[in-house]
């Protein structure tokens, strides 16, 4: 074998470990464990998907504008202060590989939810096919986002609203070291319960973990079977350093 054509699969061999990875990580949950936690409190932690190298990798893009479709600053919509950007097509391999891996793992929790609430689930098993769905819908804008923090940042308790076609999930990963990079940023999710007061959870997200969450509503019991709860999510101030992450929604806008 020539130099070239060994350095090619070498190459080759180094891709394919590395989509493995991101597939190993997404199965190293504890899928019946995460799927009883979001049941319970509308999100729930992950391992770690992320390693250290690949969050500053991925933190760094913010500075490459070329990499986005389009910049929001929170503070001039009034949804907090800070700022994210959509990625445009094509994706950072693990915001690809993720965002694929992930979805036939929500996929099972978001079926049981709408057949609770009497909705019809129309998600097939495929990411690829259900973003075709979204795109023949009109919402063909990439979703995935990186966002920004600096200190006295934070984001508005909202739901999201992308569009008529909706997944009900999402997943957020702390591209950053909770303590070290930064102080607060806790991920806050509040649910408005069914003739009760609201609750509310805040998360603190390591470093390369994923916590999966809520988009809008979500089954709960009431006295005549399952309500949909509407659930708000925002990120509370940060008191000092630099936060990012990365949001991966599972329908285009």
């Amino acid at each position: 074998m020539t130099s070239t054509a060994t350095q090619h699969a070498s190459s080759r061999t180094t891709t394919v470990a590395r989509r493995d990875g991101f597939a190993k990580k997404v199965a190293a949950a504890d899928w019946e464990a995460v799927t009883a936690e979001v049941n319970d409190y509308g999100c729930a932690l992950l391992p770690q998907l992320l390693t250290p190298t690949q969050c500053a990798q991925l933190a760094a893009l913010y500075e490459e504008p070329e990499r986005f479709r389009t910049t929001v600053n929170m503070q001039r919509h009034r949804f907090g202060a800070g700022e994210y950007r959509y990625f445009d097509t094509p994706f950072p391999e693990p915001v690809q590989r993720l965002r694929e891996e992930l979805y036939p793992r929500l996929t099972p929790i978001a079926r049981d939810w709408y057949g609770k609430l009497g909705r019809e689930a129309e998600w097939p098993d495929d990411l690829k096919e259900w973003l075709e769905i979204c795109h023949r819908a009109g919402q063909d804008r990439p979703s995935p986002i990186l966002l920004r923090y600096e200190t006295g940042d934070w984001n508005a308790l909202h739901r999201d609203v992308f569009g008529e076609k909706v997944f009900p999930l999402q997943v957020v990963i702390n591209l950053n070291a909770p303590g070290e990079d930064h102080t607060g940023g806790e991920f806050l999710l509040v649910e408005q319960r069914p003739r009760a007061q609201s609750r509310g959870t805040a998360t603190l997200i390591p470093q390369g973990h994923g916590l999966v969450f809520t988009t809008r509503d979500r089954p709960v019991r009431s006295q005549r079977g399952w309500s949909a709860s509407p659930v708000r999510h925002g990120v509370s101030a940060i008191r000092s350093g630099r936060r990012h992450t990365l949001g991966l929604v599972f329908h285009d806008a």
